[in-house]
């Protein structure tokens, strides 16, 4: 299963991407997760069903000090990656 997300609320500068790798590699996800010009953490996971509902369940309230107001889900065609990747 492979997922889009878009996190809304504060969600930058609240260490959100550095503990969502930690999240997904957790959970033996791999994709991406990065910062967007609107203040917005776009991320791409892929893995176990389960396990990506794990990630997302998480990404409802993300690290203490984040304050998440939205998740945005897309379904998209499956896609590989290797690992989890924080994109500066």
């Amino acid at each position: 299963m492979t997922v889009h997300l878009e996190i809304r609320g504060k969600v930058q500068g609240v260490f959100f991407r550095a503990t969502a790798k930690k999240i997904a590699e957790q959970n033996d996800l791999n994709g991406w997760i990065e910062n967007d010009n609107s203040g917005v953490v776009k991320a791409v996971v892929t893995g176990r069903r389960e396990d990506v509902e794990k990630f997302i369940e998480w990404c409802r309230s993300g690290p203490e000090q984040a304050a998440v107001d939205e998740v945005i889900i897309s379904h998209i065609e499956e896609t590989i990656f290797k690992g989890f990747n924080v994109k500066r």
